[in-house]
């Protein structure tokens, strides 16, 4: 067994876990969501892309079933005892293996939460997963579960997040220095994901966002490579991983003379970033800190080229992306708390100019507010 973390910490997340299932009125939970299972018991895999389940009793009785190829990574990486196996073939039904491992541990004819708001858990999955427990346990949807109590981070897991912002201000300098006209995109990839994995990162939970000329627009990874003019501009959003908890940052940098628009844009971005981290505090909610976004950039006059949600909790998140709950958004009533790791993104994009500007860096709730961890020259970055 090689865990991340030691007993203590998974036996206080199991009764802080128990907790609320009483608060609920649960006499047990399935867990699909592969955070969950690695948050509860450090199992560590990708193997959830096929059904896999994670049982927790009221009890604080713990199995896990899954496929035979995950076996031995759940002995390896986990503090479970109890493996079971379904096995692949033509006539298949996990969710009849599920059940049979349910009423074995005397989890049937009661009230179950379950995930089914998981990547875990597809619509087809859940469908005969309703279909074999129907008239065998009341299912109760109880997705949010556990995510709330991740979104609150240990003081182990803390290590772990600064270590992460640590290893993302080392792909910041390694992308910004392999920055330059002729430059092609995927050698400043490189140099990014070099710098994490030479000094003891993880892969992210998604990949990198890279983009430049029109496509630093882009809010998302998209295949091909271009190189860079000796006018251009690149919006680079990327996350340092460790032991799969995540540190990201973003940001826009200038090659060549910048535009009026990007230093008029610059400013409104860092004065809403700025604006977001005063209200980033225990007891001001998600959306507190989305109507600090938004007081900044419609003040501006940039209501048209922001968005509509400014950034998300950061925890140990697994593929397809490192976003994690809560989220700035619109009238989000979630509390912030001392404990939670928040990444705040400013992002401006003008279609009408072409004109990217983006900056972001992640931050950890404090009793008294909030603490930047990475990304901390807010200035405009020219090359």
């Amino acid at each position: 067994m090689s865990t991340h973390f030691d007993e203590y910490e998974f036996f206080h997340r199991r009764h802080r876990l128990i907790d609320a299932m009483e608060a609920r009125g649960l006499d047990g939970l399935l867990l699909f969501q592969q955070e969950s299972m690695f948050w509860l018991t450090g199992y560590d895999t990708f193997g959830f892309c096929f059904f896999q389940c994670l049982y927790l009793g009221a009890d604080g009785t713990m199995a896990l079933l899954t496929r035979s190829a995950d076996l031995r990574q759940a002995q390896h990486t986990s503090i479970l005892k109890d493996i079971r196996i379904w096995k692949d073939g033509k006539d298949a039904n996990p969710s009849r293996d599920l059940l049979a491992m349910v009423r074995d541990l005397g989890g049937t004819g009661k009230r179950l939460g379950v995930e089914f708001d998981s990547y875990g858990l597809t619509h087809f999955s859940g469908k005969r997963l309703e279909a074999a427990f129907d008239g065998q346990a009341t299912l109760i949807d109880a997705s949010d579960i556990v995510t709330r109590l991740r979104a609150i981070k240990s003081e182990a897991e803390i290590v772990y997040v600064r270590e992460s912002a640590r290893l993302s201000d080392l792909a910041d300098k390694a992308g910004i220095e392999a920055i330059h006209a002729g430059a092609d995109e995927g050698e400043i990839l490189a140099a990014q994901h070099n710098a994490i994995f030479a000094n003891g990162g993880d892969y992210p939970a998604n990949e990198f966002i890279i983009g430049s000329g029109r496509d630093a627009l882009l809010c998302r990874y998209k295949s091909g490579r271009r190189k860079l003019d000796a006018q251009d501009q690149i919006t680079l959003e990327f996350a340092g991983t460790y032991r799969h908890y995540h540190a990201a940052l973003m940001r826009t940098v200038v090659v060549g003379e910048p535009r009026p628009l990007h230093v008029t844009y610059h400013a409104a971005a860092k004065e809403a970033l700025l604006a977001c981290e005063a209200a980033l505090k225990p007891g001001a909610t998600a959306g507190d800190v989305f109507s600090a976004h938004t007081g900044v950039m419609d003040a501006h006059g940039l209501s048209q080229h922001r968005l509509n949600a400014c950034g998300y909790s950061l925890g140990a998140k697994f593929t397809p992306s490192w976003m994690d709950w809560p989220m700035f958004y619109e009238n989000n009533d979630w509390v912030i708390e001392p404990g939670m790791v928040m990444f705040a993104h400013m992002i401006l994009m003008d279609s009408a100019t072409e004109t990217a500007m983006c900056l972001g860096r992640t931050y950890l709730v404090g009793e008294k507010g909030a603490e930047a961890l990475n990304g901390h020259d807010l200035g405009l970055m020219l090359r």
